[in-house]
């Protein structure tokens, strides 16, 4: 089956993740079958996504059109052989209950048609396992969302040991229809990517509670202040609920930490009771900056890493999936696997080894994939390589990622902060203009092209909150600067634009010397809602490139625009589909990659300088600049190639 062929999906389940799965559905123009077992569920749920809709329309992320016409496509069953006959895809919803699964794909299996792809958005249960309670498993797969499913931008899809790789395709393809990012699980583990590494982010924690006495405030403080977690993981463990990881630990066989059996056995379970690690009847989450004493969070990351390499080592995923995966699922500031190789493998192998031997306990084994990299002096970022490779450049760099293509001679220029949608903070700022100074100088590049790691965002913009407190004039003026090195750098930039370029974002791809954006692309300059106005060059470039009156138009009202909005504005130069990005792009930066490099330099430094000078000194300088071209081989390998009627091949000189 293609997925361009689903017409219907049917949601089993209309509770919390249920609805949310049903809204985006029919928000992304598909049919929604919606079930539960009693009508005051399923209409409960539909007053949820009712809700939620006039909440966007009220933000003006959606027309009142749009919301009706989302409604509209959403029709309620209490009867799942009627929500699932004519269902192109199912999506199952319900309870973390095998048995209750069971019986949910026995009943479905029974009406569904045949090509239906038949998916649980389950956390926890292995997937081979729910697939057992039908004839044919080959359709069965995880999709697993995270709440709330609207906003989170990522989905696990996981492959059961005998899920088809068609299933996989088609499910993969359909979460990008729905606007997310899909990561591939490939085999079916324990707790998938997710829940598996936020076992060492939440368990270890517990661990060390339970063992050291530290205080649990002193731990949420250091990894949420000093980390850069959204939250500690005893906060985040009182809103998802005690006694869901007490469950599956036990389930699975494994012991639970000392601090949470007391929890759980008081019955104090989190939000959910109004006690758990805090008490949400008093103070509630009470801890802030002045907790964070002289906890060293290595045991956590180190747990989280060997966890992340047993992955990597069992083939569920690949570093750069899982780092993805825990980012977008999990709002990390940075993956496991890259924050180890940060850290050093070789400290977090001593680290483990050290646990190991302290405590006894075989969860601090380290896997083979490990110690291998160890002993061959893959250490990760201090020695040039660990579970990735790193480049002479790439080594300094924490906020962006460089990757050179040298037969091609184009470099990508990747903010890299999926997690955050590329948003620019303080390392950004420092690392971008180094790194465009030393692509500038390397001989091995013509084109550079900045895009945002993802597919969601180019970057929505400054990270207010990462600029150390309050703000300083001297950090707004050098903020300022920053917009303006692409511009600056005498090789041709392009912004490759695909998700959100908003704010700081857009003005960063203003200043570049092209923008290519994706169809699914928004482009705006949102400051003016909260009282500011751009300060990165927005008023200024935004006027020169589309006129007075309609740069006023996207900076006082601060609405977004489409891509096909910004093209007729002439504020993107082309449009590609959403699946040829990057083909597009790099086709572009082949075309100028392939032309005189010297002559291309030029004509950016006299077209930029140009526009602002008088039109006399501006033909000066084009004058000065036509003659110094005379001089180079470049212009003898034009000639040459024109009069024989081949290919030039230009080297720069």
């Amino acid at each position: 089956m293609r997925v361009d062929s689903i017409k219907t999906i049917a949601v089993l389940g209309a509770g919390t993740m249920g609805h949310g799965i049903a809204e985006l559905a029919a928000l992304a123009g598909y049919n929604v079958n919606l079930y539960d077992i009693k009508d005051e569920f399923v209409q409960k749920g539909l007053q949820h996504i009712k809700w939620s809709l006039d909440k966007l329309v009220e933000k003006g992320r959606l027309g009142a059109s749009q919301a009706q016409s989302a409604v509209e496509k959403i029709s309620t069953f209490t009867n799942v052989e009627h929500t699932v006959k004519n269902a192109d895809f199912v999506i199952e919803a319900a309870p973390e209950n095998l048995k209750l699964k069971h019986e949910l794909f026995a009943a479905i299996e029974k009406t569904a048609p045949k090509h239906a792809v038949l998916a649980t958005n389950t956390s926890s249960l292995p997937i081979t396992d729910i697939a057992k309670a039908i004839k044919d498993p080959e359709r069965v797969v995880g999709m697993h969302y995270f709440n709330p499913p609207m906003l989170m931008p990522l989905i696990e899809v996981v492959r059961g040991q005998q899920t088809s790789d068609e299933t996989v395709e088609v499910t993969v393809e359909l979460s990008k229809k729905l606007g997310k990012t899909p990561v591939v699980c490939r085999k079916d583990t324990r707790g998938f990517i997710t829940s598996a590494v936020f076992e060492g982010f939440v368990g270890e924690p517990m661990w060390i509670a339970s063992r050291e006495r530290t205080s649990f405030k002193s731990i949420d403080a250091v990894m949420k202040y000093k980390e850069g977690f959204p939250m500690g993981p005893f906060e985040l463990a009182d809103l998802t609920g005690l006694d869901i990881g007490y469950n599956v630990r036990r389930e699975a066989g494994f012991l639970n930490p000392p601090v949470l059996e007391e929890k759980v056995k008081a019955n104090q379970l989190g939000r959910k009771t109004k006690k758990g690690f805090y008490d949400y009847n008093a103070a509630g989450v009470d801890y802030g900056p002045d907790d964070a004493k002289d906890f060293d969070p290595l045991p956590i990351y180190a747990m989280m890493a060997n966890i992340g390499a047993r992955l990597v080592e069992q083939g569920v995923a690949p570093p750069v999936d899982i780092d993805l995966a825990m980012q977008l699922g999990g709002g990390f500031p940075k993956g496991p696997i890259t924050k180890a190789d940060e850290i050093g493998l070789d400290k977090i192998l001593r680290a483990l080894d050290d646990l190991k031997a302290k405590y006894k306990d075989d969860r601090y084994d380290a896997p083979k994939i490990l110690r291998e990299m160890v002993s061959m002096g893959k250490l990760g970022v201090k020695s040039g390589e660990g579970f990735y490779n790193y480049g002479k450049e790439a080594k300094e760099y924490k906020a962006i990622r460089i990757e050179i293509e040298k037969e091609a001679k184009i470099a990508w220029l990747i903010l890299n902060r999926p997690g955050r949608l590329n948003a620019i903070n303080n390392d950004t700022r420092l690392e971008l203009p180094r790194a465009l100074q030393g692509l500038y100088e390397n001989p091995d590049v013509r084109v550079i092209i900045i895009r945002g790691a993802g597919d969601r965002a180019f970057s929505v913009g400054a990270d207010i909150t990462e600029f150390g407190g309050e703000i300083r004039p001297h950090l707004v003026v050098e903020l300022g600067e920053f917009f303006s090195t692409p511009q600056k750098c005498p090789k041709p930039v392009i912004a490759a634009i695909d998700g959100f370029a908003l704010g700081g974002g857009l003005e960063l791809a203003l200043a570049c010397d092209f923008r290519i954006a994706t169809r699914r692309s928004e482009l705006g300059q949102p400051e003016i809602h909260l009282g500011l106005i751009p300060g990165g060059g927005g008023t200024q470039r935004l006027t020169r490139l589309i006129g007075l009156s309609r740069a006023k138009e996207l900076v006082m009202l601060g609405e977004r625009i489409s891509a096909e909005r910004a093209l007729e504005l002439g504020l993107v130069d082309q449009i590609v589909e959403n699946e040829n990005f990057e083909q597009g792009i790099r086709a572009f930066a082949l075309k100028l990659a392939g032309g005189p490099p010297v002559a291309i330099r030029l004509a950016k430094q006299i077209m930029n300088a140009g526009a602002e000078a008088p039109l006399e000194a501006a033909l000066l300088m084009e004058r000065e600049a036509f003659g110094i071209l005379f001089s180079t081989e470049d212009m003898m390998e034009g000639v040459n190639s024109f009069l024989m009627k081949k290919k030039p091949e230009f080297k720069g000189r």
